[in-house]
């Protein structure tokens, strides 16, 4: 009877030892220190199938309470004890669980000519019929948004931060100028320059998830980016930009914001994403590489950045970094 307790022992504690390890690699890198802390985490789980009610009820059986369904990653946000998470994690129907990271609005200082939008509006090109998704903190009416009527070109608006869909901090409206603005602002006898956006007449779905400070998280993003999905036919939404993010943490196949973005691409959606604002950062020694924010690092969106800080639309003082 001692060679068989003996042998069970040695047969059990390997397995208790993978699934442990198991359990590990289901957490993000920053959730596997918080495991021995008491306090409450704010996280998403993703799990290997569509989301359904059992779902919910293994979050509060680990004394967690559900914020919001994520159908779109498979997951659910949620808050959750530290101290449950290496038990969900060992669930064999739980893919991933990551914090509900904070992220926040990304600069944007472009100029239509810097794109070649004029030569676009002389070919009749003005996004007429097209419909854009402008992910941000809002966006304020101005008359720059507005159609040749007076209407407002902002066909649907919906807010994830428990505000109004308005803008509090000014990024999203800005956005909003750089991608849809006619320029009446800007046309009178003593303007100097029209300052227009590069779709003049297209259509805006404005889905605010950046607060009154430009912050926002990742479960509020994934939620909007499913909103647009659901709209796409509707008002014929073509693009998705989110001029926002965060660092990365870890893969792209695994983060749950860049899973949500591969979602609107695979929904025939093309998505552009800002880089971020930390290009020539160099604070880790790396010359600048490593330094695109989630969700630019996906491979199904188009990121966009600068080059360099020359500040300038024409394309001519380029020649120093062709040689």
């Amino acid at each position: 009877m001692t060679k068989y307790w003996a042998l069970t022992i040695v047969l059990v504690a390997p397995l208790a030892m993978v699934a442990q390890s198991n359990a590990a690699g289901k957490l993000s890198p920053e959730l596997r220190d918080k495991q021995t802390h008491q306090g409450p985490v704010q996280v998403i789980v993703q799990f290997k199938h569509a989301l359904n009610l059992s779902d919910q009820g293994k979050i509060r059986a680990q004394g967690g309470v559900v914020n919001a369904e994520l159908g779109i990653v498979k997951g659910v946000a949620a808050i959750l004890p530290a101290s449950a998470l290496a038990m969900l994690a060992s669930d064999n129907e739980v893919a991933y669980i990551s914090p509900d990271r904070p992220l926040k609005s990304t600069a944007i200082d472009i100029a239509a000519p810097s794109v070649y939008a004029p030569y676009l509006w002389n070919l009749g090109y003005d996004g007429s019929g097209s419909g854009i998704a402008i992910l941000d903190s809002g966006v304020h009416l101005l008359d720059d948004l507005k159609d040749a009527a007076g209407h407002s070109r902002i066909v649907y608006q919906q807010d994830f931060t428990g505000g109004n869909s308005d803008d509090a901090y000014g990024h999203g409206t800005h956005v909003a100028g750089i991608v849809a603005g006619n320029g009446k602002y800007s046309t009178c006898a003593s303007c100097k320059f029209l300052i227009r956006g590069v779709a003049p007449a297209v259509t805006l779905v404005n889905l605010r998830v950046l607060d009154k400070n430009g912050a926002g998280n990742d479960s509020a993003v994934i939620s909007a980016i499913n909103q647009a999905i659901a709209l796409k036919s509707k008002y014929n939404i073509r693009v998705i930009n989110l001029s926002l993010g965060r660092p990365i943490y870890e893969s792209y196949t695994l983060d749950p914001l860049c899973q949500a973005v591969e979602k609107a691409w695979q929904a025939g959606i093309v998505v552009v994403v800002a880089a971020g604002n930390d290009g020539r950062d160099n604070s880790q020694g790396t010359d600048g590489y490593g330094t695109v924010n989630a969700p630019a690092n996906d491979p199904m969106v188009i990121t966009v950045g600068a080059m360099n800080t020359h500040g300038t639309p024409d394309r001519s003082d380029f020649q120093s970094f062709r040689n």
